[in-house]
């Protein structure tokens, strides 16, 4: 996924918490369809996959260190592990997902150091909580997961996706039956919080050195769909158009570029593939997308293929 590669191309900026980090929905409505793939690595190293945080209870299992085992115990057992690890390495050296293990093991004692400080949002003051709307039911959740993606942004976290809504249709932002009721409760869940990052980012600073990129899959199509008995009609998919909007990281603001037709159903105007739009995401990384290239089944694979792509310039400030 484009967070891995991201991070693959940029390396990490804090040696101490994870460069790929990814939040899900915590009120009971499950991961996002697909699961994990979504921030998994592909055929990169399985380092550069996205490091899940649960959304209840600690954020990642084990980051509290045993109180039964003294600092240097725990360092001494970790030693012992990677020698042990290194050993077997050498004799299979195509194994990426040792590499991979031997790399989480090493992370995992760094972060306990690092990460319990760096997710703390209840240490923040009350007028920024208040800002993300964590003192607020409907915005609390999702005003949190917002608040930490700015202490990571703060601590060199290089990429955070936040997801909003779950698995099952009426749980997540797929307004099949009731489509004013689905899209207006998600959007006052996360309206505000994104709202706060924005404003929180710029006042300290940060909002032209990160990109915020906010988008579904899909669109919805501009005729009603009803199901049988259903009082409330809704609106199917729509793979043909739909709108991705950026903020900060140097993108241009008040720009709009791309148009459908006159009833939304199409777009016809200024069209923009997916590979189109990562490749504008790593231009705004600083990433030349022909250049970041991984060597895989006898080719230099790219996040953004062997099509004709196309950087967006003119959403770029």
């Amino acid at each position: 996924c484009v967070g891995s590669w991201v991070t693959y191309g940029l390396g990490s900026a804090n040696q101490n918490l994870p460069g790929f980090v990814v939040m899900a929905d915590p009120l009971d409505r499950g991961l996002p369809k697909g699961h994990a793939a979504n921030w998994g690595a592909g055929f990169l190293p399985g380092a550069y996959q996205g490091t899940y945080l649960k959304p209840k209870g600690l954020p990642i299992d084990n980051l509290n260190k045993l109180k039964h085992l003294s600092a240097k115990g725990q360092r001494d057992y970790l030693d012992l592990v990677s020698e042990l690890n290194h050993h077997h390495a050498v004799h299979h050296p195509k194994e990426a997902d040792l590499a991979a293990r031997i790399e989480s093991f090493e992370l995992a004692y760094r972060m306990q150091n690092s990460a319990p400080e760096a997710m703390d949002v209840n240490s923040e003051p009350e007028h920024i909580k208040k800002l993300y709307g964590i003192d607020q039911k409907p915005t609390s959740h999702f005003g949190k997961q917002c608040l930490t993606a700015r202490r990571l942004v703060e601590r060199g976290t290089r990429f955070i996706q936040i997801y909003s809504g779950g698995n099952e249709n009426s749980r997540s932002w797929d307004g099949h039956n009731d489509i004013k009721k689905n899209h207006s409760g998600f959007a006052q869940e996360t309206d505000q919080p994104i709202a706060a990052l924005i404003q929180d980012l710029e006042q300290r600073g940060l909002l032209d050195e990160t990109l915020i990129v906010c988008c579904g899959e899909f669109g919805r199509l501009p005729i009603v769909q009803r199901s049988p008995g259903a009082s409330n009609a809704g609106r199917d998919h729509n793979p043909h158009a739909f709108t991705t909007w950026f903020c900060g990281g140097g993108s241009k603001g008040g720009t709009s570029y791309g148009a459908t037709d006159e009833i939304g159903f199409k777009a016809v105007q200024d069209r923009v593939s997916i590979a189109d739009l990562h490749a504008t995401i790593l231009t705004l990384t600083g990433i030349d997308h022909h250049e970041l290239t991984f060597p895989y089944n006898g080719l230099d694979a790219r996040l953004t293929g062997v099509e004709d792509v196309r950087v967006i310039k003119e959403i770029i400030a």
